[in-house]
């Protein structure tokens, strides 16, 4: 009876074994059979062959696995690769699953991918930490993911994955390049879409400041639209939409705002004096787009031909062109009105310039005052623009006390005075001189021829 005891004792305390439940009931058999009867050790067999496997069950081992840590939440990019970590402590015979929560999928068992998303992956170590590995991101990976343990009840924990994507302009409702009349209202438009939404700044390409509608001069505008009310010539340019979120690369478009409007002329100096045999240069500035045709006419009309005495220029900057008309030797032919003209599809317009002769003896007062040049602003400047009534009676003009020598600011221009004029400071010093004089006569000299006629 002894020997049964401690056969039980042994296998409630190191766990039964195929061996040890033999033994087991080989000795409950011999010690029944001595002293019960058959019917007896019958009843007794049925129960030890019933209590024996409840008694295994009871014996085992039982875990309670649990959570070590939460899971930690993971940001990933587009086309990048998240891992969601999962460790488990005191697993035992129990099973860890993960599964995707919005949809209820299960994606992986143990080592086992069920998944058929073949960027679905699964690595543990020692059953202890299980990652799911999602290859290739993609947008639509954004969401819970739950780690499970098959405990009854079951035991789970879910981290999320956020999937950030770079921002892109779309090309609707975006602006595309923009042709519109001077004075109208202009809306540029941005749309841009990423994770998280975009920011989208405006700015000009060539780096020049942006004028506002209450006249501030800003670098940079912000928001998808931008309102140009009024627009003008001077907002004529490329414009830059910058698209960013924080997740590079930052992306732009590029969009052409173009301002028509007609053609204005700018005369530096109207009234330009030259003396015969002198090379001469006459200058005007005009403003146009579409740009404009741009040529010179005399009096009468007749264009002025390109080549021999004459050399017409133009220096083009975008809407902006200067004129210039060099005569290499003028002659008695050459003076009278010119008329610059620019024209466009949006109107025409002229500038007149006079060309008089000046005495030869000029050219000396010229030499004379080499390199005196002023920088005074010039007197009779004018804007023409389209349409504008341009008096051709310039001979008002010679009233005017500031004559120029030269049609150019740019040119070796001089401001002349007549005879007269250039005498006045040497009759001012004679008659200082003559008032010293006769101060010093009616103090000194005076008194003392008195004296001595006394």
């Amino acid at each position: 009876m002894c020997s049964v005891l401690d056969l039980i004792y042994n296998v409630l305390w190191f766990g039964l074994s195929n061996t040890s439940i033999l033994r087991l009931r080989n000795s409950i058999s011999t010690m029944f059979s001595r002293t019960t009867p058959k019917l007896l050790q019958l009843s007794i067999f049925i129960s030890v062959y019933m209590i024996t496997p409840i008694l295994l069950s009871e014996i085992t081992v039982i875990t309670d696995p649990k959570f070590s840590s939460p899971i930690a939440n993971v940001t990933a990019a587009v086309g990048r690769e998240a891992t969601l970590t999962c460790v488990v402590h005191d697993l035992g015979a129990y099973k860890v699953a993960w599964l995707r929560v919005d949809t209820q999928t299960i994606l992986t068992i143990q080592n086992h991918v069920i998944t058929k998303n073949k960027r679905i992956g699964i690595t543990y170590t020692e059953k202890k930490t299980w990652q799911l590995r999602i290859k290739d991101i993609r947008e639509t990976d954004r969401g819970f993911y739950m780690c499970q343990i098959n405990t009854d009840p079951m035991k789970s924990q879910m981290g999320y994955l956020d999937v950030v994507v770079p921002p892109d302009i779309l090309d609707y409702p975006t602006s595309t390049d923009m042709v519109v009349r001077e004075g109208s209202n202009v809306t540029l438009r941005c749309a841009a879409v990423g994770s998280p939404t975009p920011t989208i700044v405006w700015r000009r390409e060539a780096g020049e400041n942006i004028s506002l509608q209450d006249g501030e001069q800003v670098s940079s505008v912000e928001g998808p639209t931008f309102t140009i009310p009024k627009v003008n010539r001077l907002h004529m340019g490329a414009y830059l939409c910058i698209a960013s979120n924080g997740v590079p690369p930052s992306v732009s478009k590029r969009v052409m705002l173009i301002v028509h409007f007609p053609p204005m002329i700018w005369v530096p100096n109207q009234l330009v004096g030259a003396v015969e045999g002198q090379k001469m240069t006459l200058e005007c500035h005009s403003e146009a787009y579409p740009k404009s045709i741009n040529y010179w006419t005399r009096e009468k009309g007749d264009i002025v031909p390109q080549g021999g005495k004459y050399e017409p220029v133009l220096i083009d900057n975008a809407y902006k062109v200067v004129m210039k008309l060099s005569i290499k030797v003028v002659s008695q032919a050459d003076f009278g009105a010119y008329k610059c003209i620019a024209k466009n599809s949006l109107g025409e317009t002229d500038g007149t310039i006079k060309l008089y002769k000046l005495p030869s003896s000029a050219i000396n007062l010229v030499e004379s005052s080499e390199g005196k040049r002023r920088n005074k602003p010039r007197k009779g400047s004018n804007f023409y623009e389209s349409n504008d009534f341009m008096d051709d009676d310039m001979e008002s003009s010679s009233k005017r006390k500031d004559l120029m020598l030269g049609g150019n600011r740019n040119d070796d221009s001089y401001e002349l005075s007549t005879s007269g004029m250039n005498n006045a400071p040497h009759m001012k010093q004679w008659l200082y001189s003559f008032a010293s004089w006769l101060i010093l006569f009616t103090i000194v000299i005076f008194p003392i021829a008195r004296l001595q006629t006394i």
